[in-house]
């Protein structure tokens, strides 16, 4: 049976709908003004690095991708399951957008501040805040900053501590973290009362439906394929562990061997050395004639 969601059953902690609410260049700057603290006059949202406009990308990506008015640029993605290399994550970002802005003969000067926020359905860091926000500061004396123009903050629906915190992020992250009924009631917070009425528009749309249908296509195939791969990827290991097995009983097995037989990728290539090996009278012959078969 399946479990997988239907449109109309989704709130905006899932990915495509966080994608679809935050596409609409209002819901982004009240959003990025929220967690930044500071006016925004316009944005810009990187549609075409987003797999809601592009259904023939291949490799989903569901992040959301911003530029402000002053050059800014800012990578958000909604995080439901807590992953031990969050943080490095957040630097595989940051580098990401470096290499992409950039270009060939401009100078380091010319990069700009980019941010990376993490929306955390979890409290990353377990220490009761409903934001972590880092930069790289001179571990000497613990106030002189890099000034790099880097920024990685880790929003967490399961904060407690309010101090420093507006309300309206309270109220958002409230909103991230209820369920499909909780997200449908009425909440005192204007920002919020307008998400909810985008996460309905999104719902109502058939062009969206459309593409929901597409991206859950798409993911399913990248998981069957991922799945055929680890298969594939343990036969591998199996044969190359039953062939060493067989050299082994032969005599000794040279270190460098082992790691040419452990490490090659190609199955065909492992159950010939497999055959090979089945029939050779020492491991010296064994060498010889994969050699010579090469």
């Amino acid at each position: 049976m399946s479990c997988r969601k239907k449109l109309k059953e989704l709130t905006i902690k899932d990915n495509f709908m966080f994608g679809a609410v935050m596409s609409m260049e209002d819901n982004c700057r009240q959003f990025l003004e929220l967690v930044m603290k500071l006016r925004i006059g316009e944005i810009c949202i990187s549609s075409e690095k987003s797999i809601l406009f592009h259904p023939e990308y291949r490799g989903v990506r569901l992040d959301v991708y911003a530029v402000d008015d002053r050059n800014s640029h800012y990578n958000v993605e909604m995080q439901v399951i807590r992953r031990a290399e969050l943080s490095k994550r957040a630097r595989y970002y940051h580098s990401q957008m470096d290499m992409e802005l950039l270009r060939p003969g401009n100078d380091y000067a010319e990069l700009p501040d980019t941010y990376v926020i993490f929306i955390c359905d979890f409290d990353p860091f377990d220490q009761g805040l409903y934001c972590y926000t880092f930069e790289n500061i001179c571990l000497e004396n613990g106030i002189l900053k890099l000034n790099e123009g880097c920024r990685s903050i880790f929003l967490s629906t399961c904060g407690r501590v309010r101090q420093g915190v507006s309300e309206g992020l309270v109220q958002f992250l409230r909103f991230v973290k209820a369920d499909l009924r909780e997200s449908q009631e009425e909440f005192e917070n204007d920002f919020v009362k307008q998400l909810q009425a985008s996460v309905k528009k999104v719902k109502s749309s058939r062009e969206m439906e459309e593409r929901f249908m597409v991206l859950e296509e798409m993911l399913k195939d990248e998981r069957a394929e991922g799945i055929n791969q680890g298969i594939t990827q343990g036969i591998a290991r199996g044969t190359a562990e039953s062939l060493l097995g067989l050299l082994e009983a032969k005599g000794t097995v040279p270190e460098e061997l082992k790691n040419k037989v452990l490490s090659e990728p190609d199955l065909d290539c492992l159950r010939t050395w497999h055959r090979i090996a089945i029939h050779a009278s020492s491991v010296q012959q064994f060498m010889a004639e994969i050699q010579a078969v090469k």
